[in-house]
């Protein structure tokens, strides 16, 4: 074929969480991280923001590392006069899930529809086998989030994930997820009955669905505040030893 071939979304989450290699039990490992580039004179705000979506539960992780211009991470380097912040991105729990034998097939990134604190249904959906962005990454562009909303008065519109997983595997699943949740990981939504809907989504017969929150939606929040933020989703693997909590970086 002549040309250069287009590859969507969902072959760079399966190159990705195969190189994922965290292990909740001894804490160390690769992650997959999303990248933020933001104006340099702009980290003093933005900071407190990402802090307070981070430790309400509205990413996966706490963890995450400050670039400035010139760094780089793998082959992204950080443009003249932008400082990037790179957080967990979701889909390392998928990875985690691999690595423990468990098969995962990830479907849509969307937004989730939440009423008093409490996830209701999937509003939008896009699927990873049929777009070569980011589902987060056009749900943002779009200014369809309302994640602020949610954060002051526990209803709005959040940036989520689905995933479907062979209902065999569920023990398997729910001791991996409490793992996570043991090391300070977390962001997890729903995890459904095998054959049933999920936030209103059907699953593949004999699968059910988790939902994870996005690791997008403190980007989310400083575009909704009215800040320039240029986001990379699913932008590399790294080191968790080479992040920090979120707290320590305000």
């Amino acid at each position: 074929m002549n040309g250069n071939q287009i590859v969507f979304t969902l072959s760079n989450i399966e190159d990705l969480i195969y190189g994922v290699s965290f292990d909740p039990s001894s804490g160390s490992g690769r992650i997959v991280t999303n990248i933020s580039l933001i104006d340099s004179e702009d980290v003093d705000n933005i900071l407190p923001i990402f802090r307070d979506v981070m430790l309400s539960g509205l990413t996966v992780s706490p963890l995450a590392k400050i670039l400035l211009s010139g760094e780089s991470v793998n082959d992204f380097v950080i443009p003249s006069g932008k400082c990037g912040i790179t957080t967990v991105c979701s889909i390392t729990v998928d990875g985690i899930l691999l690595k423990r034998g468990i098969p995962v097939k990830p479907r849509f990134g969307g937004l989730v529809e939440v009423k008093d604190g409490n996830p209701v249904r999937f509003t939008d959906l896009v699927r990873y086998d049929s777009t070569t962005i980011d589902p987060m990454e056009i749900l943002m562009s779009q200014s369809l989030t309302s994640v602020s909303d949610m954060l002051t008065i526990g209803s709005g519109k959040i940036l989520a994930n689905l995933r479907e997983i062979t209902m065999n595997a569920r023990d398997k699943v729910e001791e991996t997820l409490d793992d996570l949740v043991s090391v300070g990981f977390g962001g997890i939504l729903e995890v459904g009955e095998p054959n049933t809907d999920v936030l209103g989504v059907s699953v593949e017969r004999d699968h059910f669905g988790v939902v994870v929150v996005g690791g997008t939606n403190p980007m989310a929040v400083a575009q909704e505040q009215g800040f320039n933020v240029d986001t990379h989703a699913m932008s590399s693997l790294m080191e968790v030893d080479d992040m920090t909590p979120i707290d320590r970086l305000v």
